[in-house]
């Protein structure tokens, strides 16, 4: 049950860095891609980046292997 929490955590950290949907829906479906998403997510809390910090780098990862580059900042909540 933990896990399932952690990993809506993840996805929704990834949409508020404006991470389409779409492209989330892909990695979570793939379990591959998703094993490694969590075990970066995880290394890069060990290293004391806190989820907002990790959410802004992975996303921009992500961003980047897409070929897309954000302009803009985050949405505000």
């Amino acid at each position: 049950m933990g896990m399932e929490i952690e990993k809506l955590n993840i996805y929704k950290r990834l949409r508020d860095f404006n991470v389409p949907a779409s492209v989330l829906d892909d990695i979570f479906a793939n379990e591959q891609d998703l094993d490694v998403l969590i075990k970066g997510w995880y290394n890069l809390q060990e290293s004391g980046l806190k989820d907002d910090e990790i959410a802004s780098k992975i996303s921009e990862l992500i961003f980047k292997e897409m070929g897309f580059d954000p302009t803009h900042e985050p949405v505000e909540k």
